[in-house]
């Protein structure tokens, strides 16, 4: 291991940031933290064709909403920069000469039309090797140099060896073994004369001092690709840990089918960033076969690779609804207020004229946080605090076993204990209701049932006398009134 733990998130800027890719960083980020290490944030965009224009920004959004703070990357700077890989490519092909005057790589001048008849045939075929056939691997530097300066255009391809087997080391899965044969000399300069993956990532690795690389389990393929090029470079490899897929609940890679995959789009549904974190690193890791909630700080004090599973993990929306419910319920007053000014903020309920502030949401969250497992979940919970004229049917205030004349007598009742009442708290709410109720010869939940109709409009709403509390006594006496006049 090296002296110090140096690990690197590599996006493309291909779209918004994938729920896989999400987790590969928050996996980094745990990693570096556990071990005191950095974390950096390089930019691999070297596939021109697929870059989306923004895709590095929502990235970075969606890093900073999850907690996750970066000690070098394209917005911070660093030692080890540039850190967007089209501004490095003097490094890529330097390595190419290299590996060029070595023997260990060479230009191949191959039409796409030939290589797809190639791989035609090779399937027909049936040959357990597949993939490039070496047709240009003889020629010499000369030739080549030659064709290029005809104008023809052509790719740099790594000379695997076509005997023995590479073996490496994975952290999760331990020693793997690939015979050689069956790897095809492969690309690492394209036609363009940016570097394919293969090379970049090896180079940017090996200058960037990383220790350890976590990535998908789809790259296990490409691994002997990698150990054979920092053989041929003479440069020591990290170490490897390669990550179980993230799964639908019906075991096929997660896709739009099956609903939100963007990290954003979580946010947008109300979810916590504290239960995102948690929800993500519980996809492919554990600290036993029990724990399910953890903060933050937690789980930087736990994390390791080698508890990372082999097997694929499940997404599965419900468990991360009900691990969202939990970080509400355990949110301080204060912190879940900011979270849901914030959150109406960004994303303005229809209830709302205005998106209330954090005052406001600190004075209803009593009411509701128990009811919540996403910030969405509030603001249909609280819509009465927001209309000038509450809409129910008349016939909802009479109560089972009263009548209109009853009604009446305990909401005038009602109304005038609350008019007077000082100071307006909770308590004092309650303990005026309830022996009223008594004194009017009624049912407590006959009285609280009509009040809550004719303040909230709802059969079933928050707390009645908390609710009482927060609209105010201004706002709860004139709702009864016109409650009264409706009967």
């Amino acid at each position: 291991m090296a002296d110090r733990v140096r690990v690197r998130f590599a996006p493309s800027p291909t779209g918004e940031p994938h729920i896989g890719n999400i987790r590969s960083a928050i996996f980094d980020w745990l990693f570096a933290r556990h071990n005191g290490g950095d974390f950096i944030i390089r930019i691999e965009d070297t596939d021109q064709a697929r870059k989306v224009d923004g895709a590095v920004e929502l990235m970075l959004e969606s890093l900073k909403w999850l907690g996750l703070d970066w000690d070098e990357g394209p917005d911070v700077g660093g030692d080890y920069g540039p850190y967007y890989q089209s501004e490095r490519l003097v490094h890529y092909r330097e390595a190419a000469r290299t590996l060029l005057a070595g023997g260990n790589a060479y230009h191949c001048f191959c039409s796409p039309e030939r290589l797809s008849e190639l791989r035609k045939q090779q399937q027909q075929d049936g040959s357990d090797v597949t993939g490039y056939d070496g047709k240009c691997s003889s020629l010499s530097e000369g030739e080549a140099q030659s064709r290029i300066a005809s104008g023809e255009t052509g790719v740099i391809r790594f000379r695997m060896p076509d005997e023995g087997a590479t073996v490496g080391h994975d952290t999760i899965h331990g020693t793997v073994s690939f015979e050689n044969r069956l790897t095809d000399d492969f690309v690492i300069i394209k036609s363009d004369g940016f570097p394919t993956y293969h090379l970049a990532s090896v180079v940017d690795d090996h200058l960037m001092e990383i220790s350890h690389v976590t990535r998908a389990i789809e790259w296990l393929s490409s691994l002997p690709r990698h150990l054979q090029l920092y053989k041929a470079l003479d440069w020591d490899p990290p170490e490897f840990a390669h990550l179980p897929l993230v799964l639908a609940t019906d075991r096929t890679k997660l896709a739009k089918r099956h609903g939100a995959t963007s990290v954003l789009e979580f946010r947008e549904m109300g979810m916590l960033p504290s239960a995102m974190l948690n929800y993500l690193t519980l996809l492919g890791w554990s600290l036993d076969d029990k724990t399910e909630i953890f903060s933050s700080e937690e789980l930087i004090e736990h994390f390791s690779l080698e508890r990372v599973s082999k097997s694929d993990a499940v997404f599965d929306i419900e468990k991360l609804n009900w691990m969202n419910g939990v970080h509400i319920r355990d949110s301080s007053p204060d912190d879940l207020a900011n979270a849901l000014s914030s959150y109406w903020n960004q994303y303005p309920a229809a209830e709302f004229l205005s998106p209330p502030d954090r005052d406001f949401a600190l004075k209803v969250i009593p009411l509701v946080h128990a009811r919540m497992k996403t910030l969405t979940d509030a603001a249909p919970l609280l819509p009465f605090f927001f209309q000038d004229k509450i809409e129910y049917d008349s016939e909802q205030l009479v109560q089972k076993g009263m009548d209109l004349d009853g009604t009446r007598v305990v909401l005038n009742a009602a109304s005038e204990g609350l008019t007077t009442l000082d100071p307006f708290d909770t308590d004092s709410i309650e303990n005026m209701l309830r022996p009223l109720a008594k004194d009017l010869d009624v049912k407590v939940g006959q009285l609280l049932g009509a009040l809550r109709i004719a303040t909230t409009g709802l059969k079933v709403s928050p707390p009645i006398f908390e609710t009482i509390e927060a609209l105010g006594r201004e706002q709860t006496v004139k709702s009864i009134q016109d409650a009264i006049d409706r009967l």
